[in-house]
């Protein structure tokens, strides 16, 4: 009997002290990340969005092509998966992407873009913003990303020309210099959220994030490492607690045997200790440790099996192209084409810019600049082979009959025309589009594919094991369920609230960690 109490003492022994240890070491990385996540809830990481953009590019003019997009692309010495067709100052231009790098032919002459220089990336702002083109300067040249440049698919954008405007929100515009065009803007009171939030929360230092699996690994760890410290203090929490009262402080009967700062975080850890663990391990899983989990991007076999295979350029003259612009001239003023392919019939799309006013208001700071494929905004299509009547999505039918192509020779399960979004096509913002058409197919993944007729485009892939991940990390992290993500301030409250009792957890925990280890360092220095 004196040894299995023994051996239980020295049990609990090791539990307490991880946990007072890690929760030393941690404290303070806690408070930091329930502080920020409150930022996150409404502040994110800078953007230009690409409703901005659009609203600031010059309207289309193709009355100088005089180069089909086929050999402008064999000019530039690639085989793209995306072209738009644009203007950089008024001469016009295609910008081709190829294994997500960017690249551009003037489309009047064939000569490939050479990056922008200094006074030429002067004046490609100033004639985007003309409204501070007195007061612009150049900053600097980037070759490789900095704060505001290091995710969000920017790096494949190096080099930039960063453009100060020199207007009372201290705004920065940064150039595309190999296609020119603008692609991230920031400002004074952006940039202070984007520390206050994202940069803080995800540990967004340059020089740290740049080492990537450095950087990625060591979230991971601290993460799991703050799973064990929530873990082990739930544990002595609930065995710490009397429900009898037996415990006694000041002569009064306490269910605590703690005092002071203690006391407090005895409490909240026993109210907000859980959230707390669920949260830590949500944002180790959002980093995919170990690849656990695909991406929800479709296989570049399903895309292809949608489109119809490679961008056939070959099908796209001169002559289609002005016809397309002028087709769709009737309905808004043109910005910019985007070729796009459905099954083997390439077609073209163009947006209509918003008003610029409109363009600043973020609808979704998770899109950006490059990303104009998938937004929510009026948007009409041509056949560039039969470029005299518009429309605004693809028949349904037509989308319905590849989806069997997508997966070939898997069986389809079932197929749902969506007209409201599911527990994972779903977008807090409201910008996706809708409808959509879910397949269900039985295949080994259970792979679910999402079709966009507006786009034809296959939006989302969804695995078995993706779908487990949207629940361990979106719905534990940012407790996006169906139930509560939409109901706001239902939503805002209740992670608020959370986030407070994680906030009081690491708070409570400071002072005693720092009276503790002045208290060693004394003991040390008269050893």
């Amino acid at each position: 009997m004196t040894n299995t109490g023994r051996g239980a003492l020295d049990w609990r022994r090791v539990l307490i002290y991880t946990h007072r240890w890690l929760g030393i070491a941690g404290c303070v990385v806690f408070l930091v990340w329930f502080v920020s996540g409150i930022v996150m809830m409404y502040a994110r990481m800078p953007r230009l969005t690409a409703e901005e953009r659009l609203a600031r590019l010059p309207t289309l003019d193709l009355t100088h092509v005089a180069v089909s997009p086929v050999d402008a692309a064999r000019a530039a010495g690639v085989v793209p998966s995306r072209v738009r067709v644009g203007m950089l100052a008024d001469r016009p231009v295609y910008r081709f992407e190829t294994s997500g790098r960017w690249s551009a032919v003037y489309a009047d002459s064939g000569e490939r873009l050479q990056p922008l220089k200094d006074d030429e990336a002067l004046a490609l702002v100033r004639r985007l913003v003309p409204e501070h083109a007195a007061s612009m300067r150049v900053v600097d040249r980037l070759d490789e990303p900095d704060q505001w440049t290091l995710d969000g698919g920017l790096p494949r954008f190096l080099p930039m020309h960063r453009v100060a405007l020199g207007d009372g929100e201290g705004t920065v515009a940064y150039t595309a210099d190999a296609i020119g065009d603008l692609v991230m803007k920031t400002n004074a009171r952006g940039r202070f959220w984007g520390y206050a939030g994202a940069v803080l929360h995800w540990t967004y230092f340059t020089p740290f994030r740049l080492q990537r699996e450095l950087w990625r690994y060591s979230i991971i760890y601290a993460a799991l490492i703050g799973c064990v410290m929530c873990l082990s203090g739930l544990a002595i929490g609930i065995w710490r607690f009397s429900p009898s009262q037996r415990f006694r402080l000041k002569r009064q009967r306490s269910h605590s045997p703690y005092a002071g700062l203690m006391w407090w975080h005895h409490y909240a850890g026993l109210l907000f200790g859980l959230f707390s663990f669920t949260w830590a391990l949500s944002g180790a899983l959002s980093l995919t440790p170990w690849d656990w989990t695909p991406s929800t991007d479709p296989t570049e076999a399903q895309q292809a099996a949608v489109s119809g295979g490679a961008l056939r350029l070959g099908m796209i003259d001169i002559a289609s192209l002005r016809a397309v612009r002028e087709t769709l001239a009737g309905e808004f003023p043109i910005k910019e084409l985007e070729i796009l392919q459905f099954q083997g019939r390439p077609l073209a799309m163009a947006y209509r810019a918003p008003e610029l006013a409109d363009a600043r208001l973020i609808k979704n700071p998770d899109i950006t600049a490059q990303f104009s494929a998938q937004l929510a905004l009026s948007h009409r299509m041509v056949w560039l082979d039969e470029p005299r009547t518009t429309f605004g999505r693809l028949p349904s039918a037509a989308i319905t009959q590849v989806a069997g192509a997508a997966m070939p020779g898997v069986a389809v399960l079932e197929s749902n025309w969506l007209d409201a979004y599911d527990a994972y096509y779903y977008d807090r913002y409201l910008s996706r589009p809708l409808p959509v058409l879910r397949v269900r197919y039985n295949d080994p993944d259970n792979t679910w594919l999402y079709l966009d007729p507006q786009n034809g485009l296959v939006s989302m892939r969804q695995t078995t094991r993706t779908r487990v991940n949207r629940w361990l990390y979106n719905g534990l992290h940012s407790l996006d369920f169906p139930f509560l993500y939409y109901r706001r301030p239902v939503w805002d409250i209740v992670l608020v609230v959370l986030s407070l009792g994680g906030i009081g957890l690491s708070v409570t925990t400071m002072w005693p960690a720092v009276t503790r280890l002045r208290r060693h360092a004394a003991r040390w220095s008269n050893s």
